[in-house]
């Protein structure tokens, strides 16, 4: 666990991790669930220096409904160029391979 988690975020933790493992899942994947929760809790509540995710985005959702910077993150590990000047739109359509 990460150094800058208070107790409560660290009991936080614990009790994910627990709850996910007693539903079958692996301890792995249990840990990995728990920490992104109480990471996402923290960067809402304005506890880290990053507002947002670095990811890109929930693969099951459209890509309309990523936001800007999930969609620029995807277009950088596809490494389509000119990507820092594309709108939302621009990556979308770049990213399905319609540019």
């Amino acid at each position: 666990m990460p150094r800058a988690w208070s107790n409560k975020d660290e009991r936080m933790y614990e009790h994910i991790k627990d709850s996910s493992e007693d539903r079958g899942v692996s301890e792995g994947r249990a840990e990995e669930i728990a920490a992104r929760t109480v990471n996402k809790q923290r960067r809402e509540e304005g506890r880290t220096p990053n507002k947002t995710s670095q990811g890109t985005g929930n693969p099951n959702r459209s890509l309309e409904g990523r936001t800007r910077d999930e969609l620029y993150n995807r277009a950088k590990e596809m490494k389509i160029e000119g990507r820092s000047k594309m709108s939302k739109d621009e990556l979308a359509s770049a990213i399905r391979g319609e540019r």
